[in-house]
C-alpha cells in the first residue's frame, strides 16, 4: 500500500474508490476515468433510457424510471394517463436517491402525490422508477443477484462475467405491497446492509442456506424445479452486454480526456458489480450498478454492545477470491511477454 502515491513504475495500479492519477503513465489501472459518475443511478438511467427509444425491444429490462426533480411533472401526468387507461393498474413506484448507496433513503410509495416525495422532489436529485411487485420467491422471500463484471478493455470492448455471484436475501417473507406493508424494508428492499440489522438476518456457512447464499446454489434449485437455466444465463449476459454499451460512448469520452491518444498512459480495466432481480417468470431486471463492488470476504459480528469483530464469511470468500483471481489472471501483464 502507498498511501501518499507511488511514484516507480509498476504492472497494476489497485486504486481503492477510482481513478484518480495523472502520474501514471504505464501499466495497468483497476478503474476507468468517469466510471463512477456514469453508474450513478440518475447518469445510468438516463443513458439506459437513451437505448429505449432506439430499441425498445432490446432494453425491455429496465424498470420504467423517471429523473427527478426535473420530470416530477411528466411523472405525475403519465402515470395518471396510464390510470385513466387501465383502472385497474395500481402500480407501487420506488424512489431512490442519486448518490445514495447501501439502500440509504430509498423508499416506496403507491401514488405520486405522496407527501414525502412531493417535498424531496423539489430538492434532492433521485429516480423515481415503478416497483417489480411480482419478484422471483425463494423460501417465500424475495431476493437480488450481485454479478461480478469485468470490463477488460473499452478498444476493443472486453466483457468478462463470472459465473457465480451473490444471491441477497431479504429478511421477512414477502408480499406485496400496499399501503399498510410499504415502510417494511426487511420485506421489500434486498440490501445487504439494511437487512443485516433485522433480527432474521441468517449468518451461515453454507453457501445454499441462510441471508446471503451463492447464485449457483439458487440456479441448482431452480434447475431441480425444471427451471431453463441456461435460457436464463443468456438473458442475464445480453443484459450486462447491452448495459454495458450503453455506458460506452459516455466513458470513451472520459477516457480520451484524462488518457488523450498518443500520449503515454496507463491501460484500464474494472470490476463492476451488477445487481440484478429475478421476475416471477424468470425475465431479469436490472436495479443498478456499482463501480466499487465491495470485496470484504468477512463480516462484522456485534459480540456485546457496541463490541465487534470480523468474521470470516464462506459465502463471500468463495465468490470474491475467485472474481479477484480470475481477474488478475486476465489482466497478467507477464502474459504477453512470455
Amino acid at each position: 500500500q502507498f498511501p501518499f502515491g507511488r511514484r516507480l513504475p509498476c504492472d497494476i495500479y489497485w486504486h481503492g474508490v477510482s481513478f484518480h492519477d495523472n502520474d501514471i503513465f504505464s501499466g495497468q489501472v483497476n478503474k476507468f476515468p468517469g466510471m463512477t459518475e456514469m453508474v450513478r443511478k440518475i447518469t445510468l438511467s438516463r443513458a439506459v433510457r437513451t437505448m429505449q427509444d432506439l430499441f425498445p425491444l432490446e432494453y425491455n429490462f429496465y424498470p420504467r424510471s423517471w429523473i427527478l426533480p426535473e420530470e416530477f411533472p411528466l411523472f405525475v401526468d403519465e402515470v395518471r394517463m396510464m390510470k385513466d387507461s387501465d383502472p385497474s393498474w395500481k402500480p407501487t413506484f420506488i424512489v431512490k436517491p442519486d448518490g445514495g448507496c447501501q439502500g440509504d433513503g430509498i423508499y416506496l410509495i403507491k401514488d405520486p402525490s405522496d407527501i414525502r416525495l412531493t417535498g424531496s422532489s423539489q430538492s434532492r436529485p433521485a429516480v423515481v422508477q415503478e416497483y417489480i411487485c411480482k419478484p422471483l420467491l425463494v423460501d417465500k422471500l424475495k431476493f437480488d443477484i450481485r454479478l461480478y463484471v469485468l470490463l477488460k478493455s473499452l478498444e476493443p470492448l472486453e466483457i468478462y462475467i463470472a459465473k457465480d455471484g451473490l444471491s441477497r436475501f431479504c429478511t421477512e417473507p414477502y408480499q406485496e405491497p400496499t399501503l399498510k406493508n410499504l415502510h417494511q424494508v426487511f420485506m421489500h428492499l434486498t440490501n445487504y446492509s439494511l437487512n443485516i440489522h433485522s433480527g432474521n438476518f441468517i449468518h451461515s456457512d453454507n453457501v445454499n442456506t441462510g441471508s446471503k447464499r451463492t447464485f449457483s446454489s439458487i440456479l441448482c434449485r431452480l434447475s431441480s424445479r425444471g427451471a431453463d437455466v441456461k435460457k436464463l444465463w443468456s438473458d442475464i449476459i445480453s443484459l450486462v452486454i447491452k448495459t454495458i454499451i450503453a455506458l460506452t460512448p459516455e466513458l470513451k469520452v472520459y477516457y480520451q480526456s484524462d488518457i488523450p491518444a498518443g500520449k503515454p498512459g496507463p491501460t484500464c480495466f474494472q470490476i463492476l458489480g451488477f445487481d440484478i432481480l429475478l421476475m416471477k417468470n424468470l425475465k431479469p431486471m436490472l436495479l443498478e450498478v456499482n463501480a466499487n463492488p465491495s470485496m470484504r470476504i468477512e463480516h462484522e459480528q456485534e459480540l456485546s454492545p457496541g463490541v465487534f469483530e470480523n468474521v470470516p464469511s464462506p459465502v463471500d470468500e468463495e465468490v470474491k477470491v475467485a472474481v479477484i483471481r480470475d481477474t488478475l489472471r486476465l489482466v497478467d501483464p507477464q502474459k504477453k511477454k512470455r
